[in-house]
């Protein structure tokens, strides 16, 4: 089965938030760490991932992911918490 991921990744904890979605969130985050895809995650070295969403349906992952970019900071803030209240970065091996 393949998923679909939506992740929110940092530069530090409470730090800048990036929302991104993906089909393989291993090969995303490798991206983000090596600078591949320039814009918005390059220019504020954003490639700590604090958060991750699992989702069997693509669209319901786009749909996720421009609720989160929608969403207020604190809100953001508050989700990753919920799950990772010491801003660890996680681990991904899909």
């Amino acid at each position: 089965m393949d998923y679909n991921y939506v992740y929110i990744i940092t530069n530090k904890p409470r730090g800048i938030l990036y929302v991104g979605v993906t089909n393989d969130i291993a090969r995303r985050i490798f991206e983000h760490k090596q600078k591949i895809i320039k814009g918005f995650s390059q220019k504020y070295n954003l490639d700590r991932l604090v958060y991750v969403e699992e989702f069997q349906i693509p669209r319901e992952a786009i749909i996720r992911e421009k609720q989160l970019k929608n969403w207020h900071r604190d809100w953001k803030i508050n989700l990753i918490e919920s799950i990772n209240p010491d801003w660890h970065e996680l681990e991904m091996t899909h």
